[in-house]
């Protein structure tokens, strides 16, 4: 039985991933900042008969990440699966004026986004390492795609937030480093994109979104699940490769 850690894995796409990956037979722990979150929302899925614990976990605060590491050294031992999931878009609900970009945003945004992503990262690598397989998935967006944001026949061309399109471009950039540090284990790295879905990411525009969670998160237990002669260092969404 593989064991995966999902963090924000309290809703939205966190929520789908825990549950698609639990029913495929994982051991799944599932994070959140609020441990009584965590344990509540792990709770409602045990009762669906899946195997799924709660764990209190902040990216944003090293004495969490850990306190996380040391209750998953104890209680499981090692880690198969790692999902940064955990992220934010706080412009999604900014009302202030700016001539380009607020300073808070880019603050909370890449602490969550990039910072919370690579300092778990590095936290668990020990109990990844310990695996069998090893797989670490960033979910990322194609709003992060330089190659997107610069394109104007691209449908993300319009779309401006620079805080979380830049910090979702930093994190590709560190899939791609991770992977060329990583290239000698059996540990492969991914950037996903599980595209628009009906999420509260960006409550305002719930609606417009043509995908469901549970259907956006079959790109991330597909990278979860990469069999071992798959590529490293990869960016993928439902559709295969996504340009940097």
């Amino acid at each position: 039985m593989s064991i995966a850690l999902v963090t924000g894995g309290n809703r939205g796409l966190g929520l789908a991933t825990v549950r698609a990956l639990a029913q495929q037979g994982a051991c799944v722990i599932l994070t959140a900042r609020e441990e009584a979150k965590a344990e509540q929302t792990a709770a409602q899925l045990r009762a669906e008969s899946l195997d799924v614990q709660g764990l209190r976990l902040d990216v944003t605060s090293l004495a969490s990440i850990a306190t996380a590491v040391e209750r998953v050294t104890q209680a499981q031992g090692r880690l198969d699966v790692l999902i940064n999931n955990a992220g934010v878009l706080p412009e999604a609900t900014d009302t202030s004026e700016h001539d380009f970009a607020s300073l808070d945003m880019f603050q909370q945004t890449f602490s969550t986004n990039l910072f919370g992503a690579v300092a778990v990262t590095e936290a668990f690598l020990p109990l990844l390492r310990r695996s069998a397989m090893g797989r670490i998935v960033n979910v990322s967006t194609t709003m992060g795609s330089l190659t997107d944001q610069a394109d104007p026949h691209s449908p993300y061309y319009q779309l401006i937030v620079p805080a979380y399109q830049s910090s979702k471009a930093a994190l590709n950039s560190v899939t791609i480093s991770l992977a060329k540090k990583l290239v000698d284990t059996h540990i492969k790295v991914t950037s996903v994109c599980p595209g628009f879905a009906q999420t509260d990411l960006t409550p305002a525009n719930r609606d417009q979104a043509p995908t469901t969670a549970e259907e956006a998160v079959q790109v991330v237990v597909a990278a979860a699940t990469l069999p071992e002669n798959s590529l490293s260092g990869t960016f993928i969404d439902r559709n295969g490769s996504v340009a940097w």
